[in-house]
């Protein structure tokens, strides 16, 4: 697998996934930050090829450029001295120096883009790597904090708090049951308004009078005279 292969896993993964799925966390973390570490080394070595190359294009069109200026001077001191032929021929020179120009100066200019990429990459991978050594750190962390948890609870029995937290959560839940069989019990029901308690008002004075007259019946007394509701008229 070349350099860039790996360095696309490698940048593209979920640690967080990676971890989830491994049966060795530890392990599994170590082993990319190994990966990591030789990928970036290979990518440092990589952009110092490529700077080297760079640098190497870099005089030369700086070469090719000044031959091209000196190409054009002869043109000029030939025509200078009637010699139209030698200037043509120094014109054709700087003909094929500047050609040369134009193809160095786009290789370089690919170059450049390349160390651009290289320059990226690297400081993305820097990234991962120290995420993943950090996460490295806090799972050695958790594991001697996991460990010595362990043996705190087996020293106090941990079966016995296993069995009290059961029995307070099946407690817990036993009222959570009759709380909501209470609740259940007001499904439905009508909540009374302003209106149904004068309702209620009026219709308990109309009971009131229909006992007094009833009392009076019984008694051989003359029954209190209930005086009607008005009924609305609307008529004038």
């Amino acid at each position: 697998m070349g350099v860039f292969s790996r360095l696309g896993d490698i940048i593209n993964s979920n640690i967080n996934a990676v971890l989830e799925k491994a049966e060795d966390p530890e392990k599994i973390i170590r082993l990319m930050i190994q990966e990591m570490e030789d990928t970036l080394v290979e990518l440092r070595s990589s952009a110092a090829k490529c700077i080297a190359e760079k640098k190497e294009r870099s005089r030369l069109l700086t070469r090719l450029e000044k031959e091209v200026l000196e190409w054009e001077r002869k043109a000029e001191l030939a025509l200078d001295k009637d010699r139209e032929d030698l200037a043509q021929a120094a014109l054709l020179e700087k003909r094929q120096h500047q050609q040369r120009v134009d193809t160095v100066t786009d290789e370089v200019n690919l170059l450049e883009e390349q160390l651009a990429r290289f320059n990226d990459d690297i400081g993305r991978l820097q990234a991962k790597l120290q995420d993943a050594k950090n996460r490295q750190r806090s799972l050695v962390m958790r594991q001697k904090h996991a460990t010595t948890t362990l043996k705190a609870r087996e020293q106090v029995h941990s079966d016995k708090i296993e069995d009290i937290m059961f029995r307070f959560e099946s407690a817990e839940r036993r009222i959570e049951d009759v709380e909501a069989r209470g609740e259940a019990l007001n499904l439905g029901r009508k909540h009374r308004t302003v209106s149904d308690e004068i309702d209620d008002l009026v219709n308990a004075d109309e009971v009131a009078d229909e006992l007094a007259a009833l009392k009076a019946k019984r008694k051989g007394g003359s029954a209190p005279k209930v005086e009607p509701v008005a009924a609305t008229n609307n008529k004038k």
